[in-house]
């Protein structure tokens, strides 16, 4: 089965075992070609890393996609514009044949389709020679800075990609950090490339890199206002946020946007690097590790004349915008000293607040480092903290810092800042290790050495973070505790390396270098360059925590007396024997993810393997599946709440039929889809522990349970000191949440005699008060809970099949507002119902639209509402309140415009006086200004007015129906609704027919009418009274035209005949004497004798 989910913030994954943050966008991939209703994507998939995967294999996939305001062709933005593969399949050898070695189905990397890369292979496969695999997910990223040749190739437009990675580039170069927005970027850089303008790039987390060099202008800019000691072409600092690259090169900064048609208009991708600032002298750039409020950002600290200013860059949709704070004034300016400089700057986007490290110094010339706060709304500037001159002296795992302890004579040397969003835990690293709950007071960290410096440090925004030193040394600690532990090197590590040697891993060389420190789902990695039997490649290295903290971790042990012989005894530092989690909340939903079963068709072939065309087909399924998913967001509801029902609906009449032509193996193309198996999936779950993150609404919470066995010699204590106090205290677990004014938690204990073990049964539930409301899945609050067992940080261990993991502190990130995925729909097929009960009657259009049925002008309109749960699957009635407003209209769909502020005042509002209104109901309750209505389901119905000066008044109908019009309306809970966190704001098209003709028209038709009646009624009064006259008179006349018609055609004849009688000659004269008497009686009496003689 496949996944779509987390709706927002999170990666775009797809999956066929189960649950897993907005379009296919591929730069530089093949156009799209439809066939048979299929968007199809012929070939393979550009991008770095492409290369060398052959497979045939086809695993079941979907893929995830959250809302975005900027669609682009019908599809809405991927999380980190990345779609993850989880797949379960056999698979052929391939085109190409499999990789050797570990490369085959080991842990670098899992043959998947061509058309799906490139891709990344999560998680270990036992090669079994097909490389069948329990459980695997990959990455596809849409690389937004590939595109294509002349000749057709993939190329990068930042620069020259090199084609080999020279081992002189990693041995000169230090490891350096890895910065990007959380969950956000889908291409990472890596710069500190030694004397090299050059930067490492990938789309699959570096599973594959490219090394590629710049073409940027290294302009030298140094005056006596930018002072620059030397010049080198290294890149010094790199950031890649969701769409824009950003580098610093000197005091030179460049940002590069991609190509992401589904993010932004391509009018704001970049052609070139871009230079900006360039009259500023930057020395250092600054991650904003976590996005907010519908924008990234970086910082650039300034050196020179600007010493004391810091530029916040703004990335929203593409666009970057660079902003100088303080304005007018320097934070150096407010500080005693002199030779001031920012060190370092982090910024928290929900707060709108800055957190500076400033160094200065002092009358004695002593170096004085300022913690300090500046917000940007108020541009207010506050000391938080003043650091000690001196590293204090401490004699256990911390101290915390009261202005009275000792110290020793290392100075205190801080290299910067990090703030975690989501626990609200500042820390001040250097030659030391500071924390601090609420920015004020602090706690030293003993255990790290005062010898050593940290460079850097990562977070992995589940309670894990590392530090790494100048000497390239690995330290681990877990929030919320004190413990440091060195990672490498250390006992734990050499046992650690020995015992992968001696499987002859591919991962461990003889020569390494570290190139950076990074962590992915959790799981922290190392990126290394390595060189192993005269082969040397840049390997992407996991590094089990767990595993390295259980070898270095040995068990004391002691020796007892059995009788004559010693019985050796081993102590168990971990304060319980089994730790397990109960009562769980479904993942699924209250991580917020969409899941759709999505498998791939069946090959009527012998073997069942797949090719090019079977592999396109079913991409292009996937790729459907996508676009129905994000075009599911329609304002009218659907009668199925699933975005497949209309993939098949017309179509599964003749299922039988598909399934005939395959048995006979006459299918199209030789494959057979099983229309009735691709279905939206609404409560898998087959995942233990806790969701990886927590959407709540608001006064919503999730709960489960703790089960704690302790160890054997707990109770044999407790027989002695008391059952239930000795359990108490060792079995002792305590929930923190990072804002207690918002979540509240609830902890039961319950302590079970008979099986040695207690159960504290957890809730977290929201407070109501710590947001207001906002979009779905938008800015939301950050804050997290946290679950600590007294006494097992760095000592509790489990192993199983799928690996050694730590136990006893957890963390899962809590965002409180509008959860993704949730969204508000008119529900017309009710509303029909009930207008059909209240009116007794329904009339639809005369061309009726099964799509926007029509509603009768002289009936009472009622709406009613659904909401929509896209994850869960729940779709019930609207009970809030709501404000109703005609925003837009027109006589055709084409015609329909947006109204203006003024005009929707008088359309809606009851207090216009302007004869201007569209609507009117009976409810009370307005808002606070007595603007508009505030509705509900239990208000009364809508009566229809369009009064003189309303758009819809007087229509003219355009056939012999009646008049039609459609209103654009908007409903909204925004300021009027208290029972959710989510801002609901539908638009959609009311189609309104019959309505009446106004007064003037009205008088003007009738009387037109009367004036034509009554002109017929004298017409025919009229013409019964002349009709007999004119009766005679026309029969007159056609007597005397009869007589006239015959006498003429008598003289004719008797003229033609004179020449050859005298008789007739005298008769033709005496005809001629007498011309008056032709055609009366007299003449044709003369006539009649003048030829019988």
């Amino acid at each position: 089965m496949g996944v779509l989910g987390p709706a927002a913030g999170g990666p775009a994954v797809a999956d066929t075992v189960g649950a897993g943050p907005p379009p296919l966008q591929l730069a530089g991939g093949p156009e799209q070609v439809r066939e048979g209703g299929l968007a199809l994507l012929p070939g393979p998939l550009s991008g770095p890393g492409a290369h060398g995967h052959g497979g045939q294999g086809v695993r079941e996939v979907v893929g995830l996609a959250s809302r975005h305001p900027g669609e682009i062709l019908g599809l809405s933005l991927l999380p980190a514009n990345q779609l993850l593969l989880y797949g379960t399949g056999q698979q052929g050898a391939g085109s190409k044949g499999p990789p050797d070695g570990d490369e085959a189905c080991g842990p670098d990397q899992l043959q998947v389709p061509s058309q799906f890369l490139p891709v990344e292979d999560r998680e270990s496969a036992s090669a079994d020679g097909g490389c069948s695999a329990a459980q695997h997910r990959f990455y596809m990223n849409m690389n937004g800075f590939l595109k294509k040749d002349a000749d057709e190739r993939v190329i990068y437009t930042i620069g020259y990609e090199s084609i080999v990675m020279k081992s002189n580039n990693f041995k000169k170069s230090k490891s350096r950090p890895l910065w990007y927005t959380v969950n956000h970027a889908p291409v990472l850089i890596l710069g500190g490339i030694e004397g090299e303008k050059a930067l490492l790039i990938t789309d699959t987390n570096f599973q594959d890199a490219s090394l590629v060099e710049l073409s940027i202008d290294s302009c030298w800019v140094g005056s006596y206002y930018c002072p620059m000691l030397s010049f080198s072409a290294t890149i010094f600092d790199a950031i890649s946020t969701e769409s824009t690259l950003f580098i610093r090169q000197n005091q030179l900064v460049y940002y590069f946007t991609g190509r992401y048609s589904t993010l932004f208009d391509t009018s704001h991708s970049s052609s070139r690097w871009v230079r900006v600032l360039p009259t500023e002298c930057i020395k250092k750039l600054c991650p904003v590790f976590v996005n907010g409020n519908g924008s990234e950002y970086v910082l650039a600290l300034n050196t020179g004349i600007h010493e004391g200013y810091i530029h916040i860059g703004t990335i929203t949709d593409g666009l970057v915008s660079f902003r100088m704070v303080p304005t007018g004034w320097s934070v150096c300016d407010q500080l005693p000293g002199t030779n001031c400089t920012i060190d370092w700057a982090t910024y928290i986007a929900d707060e709108k607040n800055l957190l500076l490290l400033l160094e200065i110094l002092n009358e004695n010339l002593d170096k004085v480092f300022y913690l300090l706060s500046f917000n940007l709304d108020t541009e207010a500037l506050d000391i938080l903290y003043i650091l000690p001159q001196y590293v204090p002296q401490a004699s256990g795992d911390f101290l915390v810092l009261l202005g009275t302890e000792t110290y020793t004579n290392t100075p205190m040397i801080p290299e910067g800042l990090f703030f975690n969003t989501f626990n609200n835990m500042l820390y001040i690293w250097g030659n030391f290790i500071l924390q601090s709950y609420n920015r004020i007071h602090f706690i030293y960290l003993a255990d790290f050495p005062k010898e050593y410096t940290i460079k850097y440090m990562v977070n992995s925004y589940h309670g894990e973070m590392v530090f790494v030193t100048d000497k390239e040394e690995i330290w681990y600690f877990l929030e919320g505790g004190y413990d440091v532990y060195r990672l490498v090197p250390s006992s734990g590590w050499n046992t650690y390396v020995f015992l992968h040697k001696m499987e002859q891993s591919s991962l461990f060389g003889d020569r390494e270098y570290l190139v950076s420190v990074f962590y992915e789902d959790g799981q922290l990695y190392q990126l290394i360059y390595l060189t192993k039997a005269g082969r040397s490649r840049l390997v992407k290295r996991p590094l089990h925590v767990a595993k390295l903290l259980l070898y270095q971790n040995r068990r004391p042990q002691t020796f007892e007396m059995q009788g004559k012989y010693k019985k050796l005894s081993f102590t168990n530092l971990c304060p319980f024997k089994v730790m397990r989690l109960r009562d769980l909340p479904e993942k699924q939903h209250f991580a917020r993810q969409e899941l759709y079963h999505a498998p791939p068709p069946l090959v009527s072939q012998t073997l069942g393997f797949h090719n090019n065309k079977t592999l396109a087909v079913y991409q292009g399924l996937v790729y459907y599946l996508l676009w129905l998913h994000s075009k599911y967001d329609k304002p009218y509801a659907d009668p199925v709440h699933d975005p497949t029902w209309r993939w098949w609906q017309h179509k599964k009449q003749y299922k039988d039929y598909y399934f005939y032509l395959s048995s006979n193996w006459l299918a199209a193309e030789g494959v057979y889809i099983d229309m009735s198996s691709y279905q939206k999936l609404y409560n898998i779950s087959n995942d233990h522990g806790l969701p990886e993150i927590v959407f709540l609404d608001k006064g919503t919470s999730f709960s489960f349970t703790v089960f704690l066995s302790s160890q054997e010699d707990t109770l044999m204590s407790a027989a002695t000191l008391g059952t239930t106090f000795q359990v108490e205290k060792k079995l002792a677990v305590a929930v923190v949440v990072a804002d207690p004014d918002c979540l509240k938690a609830t902890v039961k204990q319950e302590v079970l005699l008979n099986r040695k073990a207690v159960l504290y049964k957890i809730k977290i539930e929201d407070r109501k008060v710590c947001y207001d409301q906002g979009l779905s899945g938008h800015n939301l609050k950050k804050t997290s809970m946290m679950i600590k067992v007294l006494g097992s940080a760095g000592k509790c261990f489990q192993t199983t099949f799928l690996g050694t993991s730590m136990q006893g502190n957890l963390m899962v990130p809590v965002l409180i507002g509008c959860p993704p995925g949730k969204r508000l729909a008119f529900d017309v097929t009710y509303t029909i119902l009930h207008s059909r009960e209240i009116n007794k009657h329904y009339f639809d259009c005369v061309k009726s639209n099964p799509e926007m049925p029509c509603f009768l002008f002289r009936d009472l309109f009622q709406p009613f509402f659904l909401v929509q749960d896209m994850v869960t699957g729940d779709s019930g009635s609207f009970l809030g309140s709501y404000l109703l407003k005609v925003v837009g209209g027109g006589r055709t769909l084409d015609t329909i415009r947006d109204y203006t502020e003024e005009e929707i005042f008088r359309y809606n509002s009851p207090l216009d006086n302007s004869e201007s209104l569209i609507w009117r109901t009976k409810v009370e309750r307005t808002t606070w200004d007595k603007k508009f209505y505030i509705m509900s389901y239990l208000s009364p119905g809508i009566e229809w007015l369009c009064l003189e000066n309303s758009p819809c008044h007087d229509i003219t109908p355009g056939n012999v129906f009646a008049p039609e019009f459609f209103l654009k309306l908007l409903v909204s809970n925004r300021g009027v609704d208290t029972s959710t966190y989510c801002d609901y704001q539908l638009i959609f098209i009311l189609h309104m027919h019959g309505l009446p003709l106004s007064s003037n028209r009205s008088l003007f038709i009738v009387i037109v009418s009367i004036s034509l009646l009554s002109g017929l009624v004298v017409f025919y009064i009229l013409f019964c009274i002349l009709w007999p006259h004119i009766v005679r008179a026309w029969a007159s006349l056609r007597w005397k035209i009869n007589n006239i018609m015959a006498s003429e055609s008598y003289y004719t004849y008797a003229t033609s005949t004179a020449g050859f009688s005298v008789h007739s000659h005298t008769v033709s004269e005496e005809s001629l004497k007498a011309p008056s008497k032709a055609g009366s009686t007299e003449g044709i009496v003369e006539a009649e004798k003048a030829q019988e003689a």
